[in-house]
C-alpha cells in the first residue's frame, strides 16, 4: 500500500569549487526553460491511486504553510532563537522577508506568487545561480514559471531552505520535473527512490514511460523487472493505456515479457480504442489499425494457440482478410507464407526455486493431510515475484493432490489459487502456481501456506536451512503460527519457492 507522504531529512554536502558571482556560464543556464518533450507528464495521483483521499489536498497544505511563515516576526533577534544556519534558513522558506525575487508558478488560472532569496536559492541550484549571478543575469523581481506546479516548486524550496525531502504521491512526478529543470540531483533522486519503492504492476507501464521522459536509467530497469514479471497485470492495468505510442513500442517488442500472446494482442487493441479518444478519432476498427501502425507487426501472433487465434485475432477485425489467411496456413499447411508479423515466440523468464531442505524421506505414520495447513514463513534482501510452490506428492504410488495455496503478508493475502497437481510417487518436487506472479518487497516477512487434500501419506523435508542464497537473493526462514500441521524450519511441506527475479 503506498504512503501518502514520506519525510526524510538529508544533509546536503558542501560544494567544492562552487563558481562565483565573477564565474562565466553558458547563457542558457540562467533561463527560465521548459524541458521540451512530446510526452505528457502524468500527476502521480492517477499512477498511484489512493484508498482513502487526505482530507486537504497538498496545494492547500503548503498554503497553510505559507500563511504560517508569513507572520510577521514579533521578536527583533529572532536570529538568536535559532542555533544553527540551517534553522535561520529555514525561516526564510515561503516567507516575504527580506524576499529579492518572486516566482508566479503554475499555468493560467492556477497560478501561485511565491517569495525567495536570491542568495539562499543560488546556493541551491546553479539554474538559480545563473539566473541571478550569472554573466548574463536579469534583475527581474518578479520570474514566471507556468511548467512547474505550484506544490512541487514548493516541495524544491523547501529542500533547499530547509535541507528536508517532503515528497507525497500527489507530487512526486511534478517534483522530479522541477528537480531535473533546476538541477537539484539529490532532490531528483529522492524522488526516483519514492517511485522505485512505490512500483507495482499497476502503474510499472506508465512509470516506464515517464522514466525514460526523466532519463533515469535505475528506474527504467526496476519498471522492466516488475513487468517482465507480472506482464500480464501489468498490460491489464488502466495505466498501459495511458502510455506513449514511443514506450508500446518497446513494450511489443520486449523478448522477456511473462505473458500469452493473446492478451499482448487484446492490451494493444485497448491502447488503440485510448488512443483514438485521445486523437478524437472514431473507436472504429481502421482506426485503431491506424493508430497502431507498424506496430501491430510486433504482437507475435502466429505463437498464439490455434484457438486464440482463432476465437480471438482473427474475429477481431484489426487484422486484413490477406493476414488472416496466411496466418492460418502458417498453422495448417506445410509449406508456410512469409509474415510480417514476428513469428518466434518470446523467452520469458524462466523461474528459479529456492530449496529450503538438504534431505527428504517418508514414514509410514506421516505426513498427513486432513484439511491441516502447512505454512511457513520468509523474507528475501532484494525485490522477486512468487510465481507458486515446489510441493511433495504421495510416497505410497502415484496419486493426485488437490492444493489450495496462499500468500500472505502482515495477514493481508496476496495471491491465492486453487489447482491440482499428480504425484507419481517419486521424492521429486512438484509445482503449483498463482495465477499471477505475487510481488515481493525486500526486509518483510511474508507467510506462505498450503492446505493439501489427497494421500494420506506423503514424502516431507528434513534438515530445514534458516537462509538459502539462490544467485542474487538470500531467502530468510521462520516458523509460522498458521502452520497447524508440522510444517516448519526444520521440516515439513512447501519444499520450494518458484520465484522470478
Amino acid at each position: 500500500m503506498l504512503p501518502e507522504s514520506v519525510k526524510s531529512k538529508s544533509s546536503k554536502g558542501s560544494k567544492k569549487g562552487s563558481p562565483s558571482s565573477s564565474s562565466k556560464l553558458p547563457p542558457v543556464c540562467y533561463e527560465i526553460i521548459t524541458l521540451k518533450t512530446k510526452k505528457k507528464k502524468k500527476m502521480a495521483a492517477e499512477i498511484f491511486p489512493t484508498k482513502k483521499p487526505a482530507s486537504t489536498t497538498t496545494v492547500q497544505q503548503y498554503q497553510q504553510q505559507n500563511l504560517n511563515n508569513n507572520n510577521t516576526i514579533q521578536c527583533c533577534n529572532w536570529q538568536g532563537l535559532y542555533s544553527t544556519i540551517r534553522e535561520r534558513n529555514s525561516v526564510m522558506f515561503n516567507n516575504e522577508l527580506m524576499a529579492d525575487v518572486h516566482f508566479v508558478v503554475g499555468q493560467s488560472g492556477g497560478t501561485q506568487r511565491l517569495p525567495g532569496h536570491k542568495y539562499v536559492l543560488a546556493v541551491g541550484s546553479s539554474v538559480f545561480h545563473a539566473m541571478f549571478y550569472g554573466e548574463l543575469a536579469e534583475d527581474n523581481d518578479e520570474i514566471r514559471i507556468p511548467d512547474v506546479e505550484p506544490p512541487a516548486f514548493l516541495a524544491m524550496l523547501k529542500y533547499i531552505y530547509c535541507d528536508e525531502i517532503d515528497l507525497s504521491a500527489d507530487t512526486v512526478l511534478a517534483t522530479l520535473y522541477a528537480a531535473k529543470k533546476y538541477i537539484v540531483p539529490h532532490l531528483a533522486r529522492a524522488c526516483v527512490n519514492f517511485l522505485e519503492t512505490s512500483l507495482s504492476a499497476k502503474n510499472a507501464c506508465i512509470l516506464l514511460s515517464q522514466s525514460c521522459l526523466f532519463e533515469e536509467p535505475d528506474l527504467t530497469q526496476r519498471c522492466w523487472e516488475v513487468i517482465d514479471a507480472q506482464a500480464e497485470l501489468a498490460l491489464k492495468s488502466e495505466g498501459f493505456c495511458d502510455i506513449d505510442a514511443q514506450t508500446l513500442e518497446s513494450i511489443l517488442r520486449r523478448e522477456t515479457l511473462n505473458a500469452k500472446e493473446i492478451v499482448v494482442f487484446e492490451a494493444a487493441l485497448s491502447w488503440a480504442e485510448a488512443e483514438c479518444q485521445r486523437k478524437e478519432m472514431n473507436t472504429n476498427i481502421d482506426n485503431k489499425r491506424k493508430v497502431l501502425g507498424q506496430s501491430v507487426y510486433l504482437i507475435r501472433i502466429p505463437t498464439m494457440g490455434l484457438d486464440d487465434f482463432a476465437n480471438g485475432a482473427a474475429q477481431s477485425g484489426v487484422l486484413t482478410l490477406n493476414e488472416t489467411n496466411d496466418i492460418f496456413l502458417w498453422y495448417t499447411a506445410a509449406k508456410k507464407p512469409e509474415l510480417q508479423f514476428v513469428s518466434q515466440p518470446r523467452k520469458g523468464l524462466t523461474p528459479q526455486k529456492c530449496h529450503r531442505f538438504q534431505s527428504c524421506a517418508y514414514r509410514s505414520n506421516q505426513w498427513r493431510y486432513r484439511g491441516r495447513c502447512d505454512s511457513i514463513q520468509f523474507a528475501v534482501d532484494k525485490r522477486v515475484f512468487i510465481a507458486g510452490f515446489g510441493l511433495y506428492g504421495s510416497s505410497c504410488g502415484s496419486a493426485e493432490y488437490t492444493a489450495k495455496i496462499e500468500l500472505k503478508r502482515q495477514g493481508v493475502v496476496l495471491g491465492t489459487n486453487l489447482s491440482k497437481y499428480f504425484s507419481d510417487g517419486s521424492s521429486n518436487t512438484f509445482p503449483v502456481w498463482f495465477e499471477y506472479p505475487v510481488q515481493i518487497e525486500p526486509d518483510t516477512f511474508y507467510t506462505a501456506s498450503v492446505v493439501l487434500d489427497g494421500n494420506e501419506l506423503s514424502y516431507f523435508g528434513q534438515e530445514g536451512m534458516t537462509e538459502v542464497q539462490c544467485g542474487k537473493v538470500t531467502f530468510q526462514f521462520q516458523c509460522s503460527s498458521d502452520s497447524t500441521n508440522g510444517t516448519g524450519v526444520q521440516g515439513g511441506q512447501i519444499p520450494e519457492l518458484v520465484f522470478y527475479a
